[in-house]
């Protein structure tokens, strides 16, 4: 058995693969590309279980039909050698069975797996690193906040990845509302570890809810040399950065940074296209004329319409093909949704029934005034259910928000009015709303964001 730094221990002889499956770890850490190094790991050991599983783990949440296969491959392939090998270290057997749970969809219990594991062995980074990014795509952001509560007693500054697992507990506590406590901690992170993008960009998330527009700009400039090292996750940042320039009401900077950040390349992971649709889709809402910048995305939307790995996507595509005005490609999204629901076999197929098909239909504009507010609130309440973060799901609140304001639903407007201001500081798009019901902002409930959100 060899240790390596980051927690793990390996069924292996090879010093040299688990030098690269470090690497592969730090990678990970920092949102970087990982392939390369797990790739050499394998070269040197190519039973090296850790590396599968984690090959497997990248897969699963890239939440595709065809990655989704490749997931399974790989834990059908991780739990052979894990038999080969004995039944493998702690690490291995925790990171083989999450493995072999989240590739059936079932990412719940997933996470379940991994945190029993951490209860023994705390600062098993690579499993605490996988089950807060199952219990992000899961919409828990309360479990996330736990987690990292409960392990970092164990952890010191002398511990290799401890500036990235600061960066995990802020953004759980932005997550969860606490954004003074968010920030310090995640400036912290970031200056333990330079390349730690997850806490850099906790921090753009307290100032975006916080309103805090010029200093959100100055952070994600200052940084920039930081960020955009990442993988795809740069163009996330880039989003971040945008939507400050679209709070200060500046277009064509807005535009650009589409341009050049958000959609430099043309991918069809579901972030990035999420990261476009929603952003062009904001941009529509205010008025603007984004040009062709849709079409490109279209073509990857009605691609993938049937494909409802993950909901979120989903959703995300939807926005795209109904901007399209494809009503073709939005009816077979629908069916897809509805067939997924149908299913009831994993955790995507309850999003799907709970809060996908019902959010779908506001979407699409196939129910308006004869939603109660009840009903209305409800589905707000369900919306973390999705998964992402309240700054990615404020699109879909937005389109609630605006669906109650054209049917002339104050009391919907009041109710939805209420929890966006639970997550967020007053910004330009509630004001936007305040001017076409023709309400004073005195019809929304400041309920602040300092304290823990029930949502």
């Amino acid at each position: 058995m060899m240790q390596d730094r980051y927690g793990g221990a390996h069924t292996t002889t090879s010093q040299l693969a688990v030098s690269s499956f470090e690497h592969a770890v730090a990678a990970v850490g920092a949102h970087r590309p990982a392939g390369e190094p797990l790739q050499i790991s394998l070269k040197f050991d190519e039973g090296l279980i850790s590396a599968h599983a984690l090959l497997g783990f990248a897969n699963v949440i890239l939440a595709r039909s065809e990655t989704a296969i490749l997931g399974s491959n790989l834990s059908a392939l991780a739990t052979r050698l894990l038999r080969e090998r004995g039944g493998g270290t702690a690490s291995e057997r925790a990171l083989v069975g999450a493995l072999s749970l989240a590739a059936a969809g079932q990412l719940k219990a997933a996470a379940d797996l991994l945190e029993s594991h951490l209860e023994e062995y705390p600062t098993n980074f690579v499993a605490l690193k996988i089950a807060h990014s199952l219990r992000f795509m899961s919409g828990q952001p309360a479990k996330m906040l736990a987690l990292t509560r409960s392990v970092l007693p164990n952890w010191t500054a002398a511990d290799a990845a401890f500036g990235f697992v600061l960066g995990c507990h802020a953004f759980g506590l932005e997550e969860m509302g606490y954004f003074r406590e968010a920030e310090i901690c995640g400036r912290d992170a970031y200056r333990q570890e330079r390349s730690d993008a997850w806490g850099l960009h906790a921090v753009s998330h307290v100032m975006e809810m916080s309103n805090r527009t010029d200093e959100g700009i100055d952070w994600l400039e200052a940084s920039r040399s930081d960020w955009s090292n990442c993988n795809n996750f740069a163009f996330h940042i880039g989003w971040h950065l945008a939507l400050f320039h679209l709070e200060r009401g500046d277009i064509p900077a807005v535009l650009s940074i589409y341009d050049h950040d958000v959609r430099l390349t043309p991918t069809d992971d579901f972030r990035d296209m999420a990261n476009a649709a929603s952003l062009l889709w904001r941009l529509e809402e205010e008025g603007v004329d984004v040009g062709k910048r849709w079409i490109e995305l279209h073509d990857i939307a009605y691609k993938r319409r049937t494909d409802t790995t993950y909901v979120f996507g989903s959703l995300h595509y939807l926005l795209v093909l109904v901007a399209r005005g494809d009503k073709a490609g939005v009816a077979d999204l629908v069916e897809a949704l509805q067939e997924r629901a149908r299913l009831g076999s994993d955790d995507q197929s309850d999003i799907a029934a709970r809060i996908g098909l019902p959010l779908a239909a506001v979407i699409t504009g196939m129910v308006g005034p004869a939603l109660s507010t009840e009903d209305i609130t409800r589905m707000a309440a369900l919306l973390p259910g999705i998964g992402g973060s309240h700054a990615q799901r404020d699109v879909f609140l937005r389109t609630l928000l605006l669906s109650a304001s054209r049917s002339g639903n104050i009391a919907n407007v009041v109710a939805l009015s209420r929890v966006r201001q639970s997550l967020r500081s007053s910004d330009r798009f509630i004001r936007m709303i305040d001017r076409h019901c023709g309400q004073a902002s005195a019809v929304r409930a400041s309920i602040g964001g300092s304290k823990e959100l029930a949502l």
